[in-house]
């Protein structure tokens, strides 16, 4: 069999080299055949399959590969309870030279099909990224993209697909650990793998991977990425103003749970990973960045060391520094790419950068490792706004304006991201917008996903103080007017202004900010760290040159949201040092924003809206909806007043202002007046007006202001009529009616003249029907039916009823 295969492989081989040989390179075919031989090899095996089991919490996470999707470099199922999710993993070949970043994209994919749905849109086909695909990617990303080589700049795509989901543990982790297993069995180059649990605090007790029933319990949600030797990669958190210590202590036990699921996929990429491929390294020569030091260090050393910079002026002073010496460098090695000559530039700069801070314990701007900086803020900026406020902190400016609208406009979601973790209604929402003159740029204005996560994050570190029965919907618009570091966090601090300028009753000021680190790493091993500084309130380029963005927002209690972006991974001592650093500087930050407003407006504004309830009887609800809604959709039309059915008689009504209220109440009223009927006693007679005369029986009106109301042939009299003109009934003509309510379900007035006619005279022929009648007399009295009861009390009425 062997030989058969080998001859079948050697046969294929000759022919395609016959055809290709005269159009490509020898050196190319036989690139193109060995991929091909592998793959087709690859294919065929089907029993190469591996799987391994990790126990997390008695909550087992199953990871397997070599079953599907082969043709990926590296490809993992990972499975949760009922939940999965496929990962795959692919890099190209061929190098982007000058990307300065590793080009790694991450797309989390959610089937309705997993989740046993159809799509609801007019396509019934999942169309374009949805926002929780989209944070979700972004956090797959940043678990996976800090252990990737610095000079790695082979497009990579990691791609995460639903096949399952039980409704019970969300994808999201899973997805994680798939992306850190697909990429240790592939031949990429990455310095995995990653675990990741996502951590809950139910009654002040650490849940690890909790079910969604026991999410919506929990004061934390939670989500840890960590690395070996007990290192952090990645946390991403919103918390319900959990205090410092709980916090901490539920990053340490999740920080320990994933060991275990990194232990296991070690032991999947041993027994069915792939070599991992050589690649080629994009380091400029030593040669090169020693010369460039030569030349630059102590004009570096002057800018980085001049207090009196701004963001612009020091980027101006900096892109000279390389400006005057590109030339000379590129004269001294005439042979080195123009990459690598700019490279160098990069590299001693931010070694200055860094060293200035480790030599000194002092920051370019001139502040100290936890020195703020300036902080200003101003609210109720424009009168015909319910809420604004401007927060500025050193040259970050942020505008954040909030509007109220009714019930009616939260935001809903479809049934599928709800059940993968995404909410199902809501009724606040922050938009942060990230125009280019924001940082003297120009491009296109527009959304992307930066602008949804930072967006969100802000979003999440508010929403604990929002009180959860509001009458109205929330948007709050977060628009950055200057950039210079940490916006994200200047939007909470400005959200929490305009919040309490609209009049949200919110508990207390949230606030955030942003710290940073800068490290040294071992020479041997640069994920190893020997030495560090934290620094908060970071600047633009102390992002750029550091190793963290750590970015925490609250209140004085506690954490209401976090969000970690890494460059190499972090001790949990950082991670604790990075946390009471922030937690000092919100603290300073909330004193500064209390002296502008203390607490929230006791009144909303003027011209912020309202909203009221109204009752319509169920008999004049058709006439005040209208056919086909039109009265109710002139009225908001007219007004731009929003009205919603809360029951079967009760509405409610809300108004942009004041004065659109007033305008809508009078339109109702006038609407309601027309038909208003008088209240009605039961069992009272009263005179009816014929209006008309139909088949089956006569309209009448009890009073102008009334509807007409069937009186029908059954009731007209004790005899059958099968025409009301038997009787001489005509249009004009007045009758004498008795009142029996409202039907319950129509709301149809229930009239009657037959209860008040004599009861006709009846022979009796026998005795047994005489007894008959007495046991149905006797019955009716114990009973007290409400039809004889009606006749025997007709001398009582209010009318004079005519004589027959």
């Amino acid at each position: 069999m062997g030989l058969m295969c080998k001859a079948r492989f050697s046969f294929q081989r000759r022919y395609f080299m016959h055809h290709l040989g005269c159009l490509c390179r020898l050196n190319t075919v036989n690139r193109w055949w060995g991929r091909y031989a592998r793959r087709w090899k690859h294919s065929r095996g089907s029993n190469n399959v591996a799987e391994v089991e990790a126990n997390i919490s008695n909550r087992p996470l199953t990871l397997s590969t070599g079953k599907l999707a082969r043709f990926a470099d590296g490809c993992a199922i990972s499975q949760i309870g009922d939940t999965s999710v496929l990962v795959t993993a692919v890099s190209k070949n061929k190098p982007i030279l000058g990307a300065g970043f590793v080009p790694l994209t991450v797309d989390y994919r959610q089937k309705a099909a997993a989740a046993g749905r159809i799509p609801t849109n007019h396509l019934r086909r999942e169309l374009g990224s949805t926002d929780l695909e989209i944070l979700t990617s972004r956090m797959i990303d940043r678990s996976i993209r800090p252990l990737f080589p610095r000079d790695y700049f082979y497009e990579t795509q990691v791609v995460c697909n639903l096949l399952a989901i039980d409704g019970k543990y969300d994808p999201a982790v899973a997805s994680i650990n798939g992306a850190s297993a697909a990429l240790a069995v592939s031949d990429i180059p990455w310095n995995g793998p990653v675990g990741a649990v996502r951590v809950g605090l139910i009654d002040d007790e650490v849940v690890i991977n909790p079910t969604r029933q026991e999410l919506k319990q929990s004061e934390l949600n939670m989500v840890i990425a960590g690395g070996f030797r007990s290192s952090v990669v990645m946390i991403e958190a919103s918390a319900n103003n959990v205090v410092q210590s709980k916090f901490l202590k539920a990053i340490r036990s999740g920080v320990s749970e994933t060991q275990e699921i990194i232990r296991s996929i070690d032991s999947l990429a041993r027994s069915a990973g792939k070599p991992k491929r050589t690649v080629q390294r994009f380091e400029p020569p030593k040669e090169v960045v020693d010369a460039v030091r030569n030349l630059c260090q102590e004009r570096y050393i002057l800018v980085f060391s001049d207090e009196t910079h701004d963001k612009i002026s020091r980027d101006k002073a900096s892109n000279q520094i390389r400006l005057d010496n590109i030339e000379k460098v590129t004269e001294m090695f005439p042979g080195v790419d123009s990459y690598y000559i700019h490279e160098a530039f990069r590299i001693v700069s931010k070694e200055v950068f860094r060293n200035l801070i480790f030599e000194h314990d002092k920051r370019c701007d001139g502040r100290g490792l936890d020195d703020l900086r300036p902080i200003s803020c101003d609210v109720d900026l424009y009168k015909p706004l319910h809420g604004s406020a401007v927060f500025q902190r050193g040259q970050t400016q942020v505008l954040c304006t909030v509007t109220f609208d009714s019930k009616g406009s939260a935001l809903r979601t479809d049934p599928i991201s709800e059940l993968t973790g995404g909410p199902k209604e809501k009724n606040f929402m922050l938009h942060y917008e990230f125009p280019p003159f924001a940082t003297n740029e120009t491009g296109k204005v527009s959304i992307g996903r930066r602008e949804l996560g930072h967006g969100t994050l802000a979003e999440r570190a508010l929403v604990p103080v929002i009180p959860e029965n509001y009458p109205f919907t929330i948007r709050l618009t977060s628009e950055v007017l200057e950039s210079n570091g940490s916006s994200s966090m200047a939007s909470a601090c400005g959200g929490s202004l305009a919040l309490m300028d609209a009049g949200v009753p919110i508990e207390s000021h949230v606030a955030g900010v942003a710290v940073g680190l800068v490290t040294k790493t071992d020479e041997n091993d640069p994920t190893l760290i020997t030495d560090y500084r934290v620094i908060t309130d970071l600047l633009g380029i102390e992002d750029y040159f550091g190793d963290m963005d750590f970015k925490m927002a609250g209140t004085k209690k506690g954490i209401t949201a976090l969000q970690t972006d890494f460059k190499l991974p972090a001790s949990t001592r950082i991670i604790m040092d990075a946390v009471q650093s922030a937690t000092r500087g919100k603290s300073e930050i909330i004193k500064i924003m209390s002296e502008t407003i203390r607490t929230h407006r006791e009144e909303r504004k003027e011209n912020s809206p309202v909203e009221d309830s109204f009752e319509v009887p169920i008999a004049q609800r058709s006439r005040f909806v209208g056919p086909g809604g039109y009265n109710i959709k002139n009225i908001q039309a007219s007004t731009g007043v929003s009205i919603e059915t809360i029951s079967e008689t009760k509405f409610s009504i809300f108004a942009p202002t004041p004065s659109a209220m007033t305008e809508a109440k009078e339109m109702v009223e006038k609407l309601l007046e027309r038909d208003r009927a008088p209240l009605l006693e039961f069992g009272a007679v009263y005179t009816a007006t014929i209006v008309e005369v139909r088949e089956v029986g006569v309209m009448v009106k009890l009073y102008p202001t009334m509807q007409p109301a069937l009186l029908h042939n059954s009731q007209l009299d004790r005899r059958n009529i099968r025409h009301p003109s038997a009787l001489g009934m005509e249009v004009g003509k007045e009758i004498a009616v008795k009142y029996f309510g409202r039907d319950p379900a129509t709301g149809a007035m229930r009239l009657s003249r037959k209860a008040l006619s004599a009861p006709a005279a009846t022979v009796l022929n026998t005795l047994a029907e005489l007894k008959q009648n007495n046991a149905h007399t006797n019955q009716a009295a114990e009973n007290h039916s409400d039809s004889n009861d009606e006749i025997d009390s007709s001398n009582s009425t209010k009318d004079s009823v005519p004589d027959r």
